[in-house]
């Protein structure tokens, strides 16, 4: 079967409760995909991530809803980033 990890970092792994996620998946899947499957076991993400508190990217590269995973991908749910001087 093929699969994806989802990891969590920062205050989003405190969110969560976890610091990863493995993920079945048939392939193609677009992201939003994987959201609604995380979705089942962690409710929350969803609102996470409609309100901007979370970064995604799929190996190492941003990404949006509608990015394609396929297996053996890792999906990293980061923290905005802030920072810079004033």
């Amino acid at each position: 079967m093929s699969m994806v990890t989802v990891k969590f970092f920062a205050v989003l792994k405190k969110l969560t409760g976890r610091e990863d996620l493995l993920i079945p998946i048939r392939q193609p899947v677009t992201l939003k995909e994987i959201f609604d499957q995380i979705e089942i076991e962690i409710p929350q993400i969803r609102t996470i991530i409609k309100e901007g508190r979370a970064l995604v990217a799929i190996n190492q590269e941003m990404a949006t809803e509608d990015s394609m995973v396929q297996d053996g991908d890792e999906i990293a749910m980061l923290p905005p980033f802030a920072g810079g001087a004033k």
